[in-house]
């Protein structure tokens, strides 16, 4: 059973090719923590919801007002009638999830000299999108 400060989101960053997913929650002391992320084809979101909710019960999606997001939650909405949406903007993402790449994967040798914003990840952030757009409205709604 959750507290009601307890709260579990699935945040969606939308592209036009692919979209990064990230499940987060937010634990009874306001702490946030990532339970999930995934990278898929924009057309296989919608089977990604059923592998989030294995890991977690989600109570409501966060989809990123950016490419693609019209289309996105109309699909979301038809899939799943029951579900909060809430949209929102997802301004500075990519780099802010570059950023927190470089933190889930430490650079090594020279490359930890320089700013992590020097560095182009070697795979796609998406998933790390995703996350950033969960913290906003996480923290935001403590």
């Amino acid at each position: 059973m959750t507290s009601n400060s307890e709260r579990t989101v699935l945040a969606i960053d939308p592209g036009s090719a692919k979209c990064g997913l990230a499940l987060v929650r937010r634990d009874g002391q306001a702490k946030l923590v990532l339970l999930w992320r995934a990278i898929c084809p924009t057309e296989d979101v919608l089977d990604k919801l059923q592998e989030a909710s294995e890991v977690a019960p989600y109570q409501m999606i966060i989809v990123g007002a950016g490419t693609r997001s019209y289309d996105l939650v109309h699909r979301l909405r038809e899939h799943m009638p029951g579900i909060g949406i809430l949209v929102v903007d997802e301004r500075d993402t990519t780099q802010q999830a570059r950023e927190r790449y470089w933190e889930h994967n430490p650079r090594r040798g020279l490359r930890r000299l320089l700013p992590a914003s020097m560095w182009v990840p070697p795979e796609p952030v998406d998933d790390y999108a995703a996350l950033i757009i969960a913290e906003r409205v996480l923290t935001d709604s403590s």
